[in-house]
């Protein structure tokens, strides 16, 4: 601790000996006057392995190196003179931030079906009224680019911006539907859009509408305050040879009934013909023809017929499709399988499939005008006997 206290000691002698110098020879010579003396060089402080060892500076040192021992010290005395530093106000700029967008509540408006149709089924006519605002969404129709199957609009509901139509129940290209209970008229409202006058655009879309006509098949006209003595009219009908035939979408397992009409390019609609028989001989069904358009109407253009000549299932062999019969299980039922399709540039994405259903006899065997023909490699029949298939590639009748 003792030479540890010496060395400090003798640092401040150095110090204040070399101030005292410095600041006396600066005032005895002018710059000009100025002249160097030269003294015998200073040592250089040894450092020993023992530790640190200073020695004493000389007053006889050279003035080179009093001014390079000086200068941190002028440094510190020019500081001084200027007086207190002013502390540093200036900071990095700060980044402004950029204000987060807020969310926003959107949901896309579905459209709403509207309600601008209205119908009105008598015992011989039916009567359709359109509102010219058809879609609900402000944009009035032109009456010309809209028909009931083909028929032109009949005329305005006095004062108002309602057209309505009135035609007979059998017109206008109409399909008579018969199902187990009802007789039903079914009628195709379409609408096609026209561009504004003296340009190319329109501000509405094309639509089909379904418009259909339900008529009870069995019904008594007596009236209830009677009790008539005569048998009804109901059960006078189930006495007789009644025939219902029906064609429906069923599921892949042929279990149900599809609930859905919707396909996708690619799927397998599965369709099952049957025939209903009452007070009559087991009957086999067969699908005589099917065509496919895309309003309900068997004569519009586009159209499809992809079962002809009396049962032969030619759509698998035009497109290469996996359409086919599938082997018969039950007489009064034959079923088949198409491959989703669609018409190229139509308006309509919707597809209607009109058949023709046969029965005969289940005791009779097929034949030319009474068959089930499916191409695979060659025209087979679903019932085995495809001998009869043979006639597909040409014209099919009896001989």
């Amino acid at each position: 601790m003792g030479h540890l206290r010496c060395v400090l000691v003798l640092v401040v002698l150095v110090v204040f000996d070399l101030k005292t110098g410095f600041g006396s020879l600066r005032s005895s010579q002018s710059p000009k006057s100025k002249k160097y003396q030269s003294y015998p060089a200073s040592r250089v402080p040894a450092v020993s392995s023992q530790g640190l060892t200073l020695q004493k500076a000389s007053p006889f040192q050279s003035l080179d190196s009093r001014r390079f021992a000086q200068e941190p010290l002028g440094v510190q005395e020019k500081q001084v003179l200027r007086g207190p530093v002013k502390p540093l106000d200036w900071r990095f700029p700060i980044v402004p931030e950029v204000p987060r967008e807020m969310a926003v509540d959107f949901h896309l408006r579905q459209p709403v079906t509207p309600s601008s149709v209205a119908i009105q089924c008598g015992e011989t006519r039916i009567h359709v009224e359109a509102h010219q605002d058809l879609f609900s969404n402000g944009q009035l129709i032109q009456p010309s680019g809209l028909t009931l199957g083909g028929c032109p609009v009949v005329g305005f509901v006095p004062g108002s911006k309602v057209l309505y139509f009135e035609n007979e129940l059998q017109d206008c290209n109409s399909v008579l539907m018969m199902t187990k209970d009802e007789l039903v008229y079914t009628f195709a409202l379409t609408y096609t859009p026209e561009a504004f006058a003296g340009t190319t655009i329109t501000r509405t879309d094309g639509a089909v509408i379904g418009i259909q006509c339900h008529y009870q098949r069995f019904h008594n006209v007596s009236s209830n305050a009677l009790k008539p003595t005569w048998v009804p009219y109901a059960s006078t009908a189930a006495g007789e040879e009644i025939l219902l035939f029906s064609l429906k979408l069923m599921m892949d397992d042929w279990s149900y009934e599809r609930p859905s009409n919707s396909y996708f390019l690619g799927d397998i609609i599965n369709i099952e013909a049957s025939v209903m028989v009452y007070n009559h001989v087991p009957l086999r069904v067969f699908v005589d023809r099917c065509v496919a358009t895309q309003v309900p109407d068997v004569n519009a253009l586009p159209r499809y017929l992809f079962i002809e000549n009396h049962g032969c299932l030619v759509d698998a062999k035009v497109t290469a499709s996996s359409s086919r019969f599938m082997p018969r299980s039950q007489e009064d039922k034959i079923r088949f399988q198409l491959e989703a399709f669609m018409f190229p540039g139509g308006s309509s994405r919707s597809i209607y499939i009109t058949c023709v259903l046969k029965a005969t006899l289940a005791s009779a065997p097929s034949d030319a005008l009474h068959k089930s023909c499916s191409f695979a490699n060659g025209w087979l029949a679903a019932d085995g006997n495809h001998q009869v298939c043979s006639c597909c590639d040409s014209t099919c009748a009896l001989f």
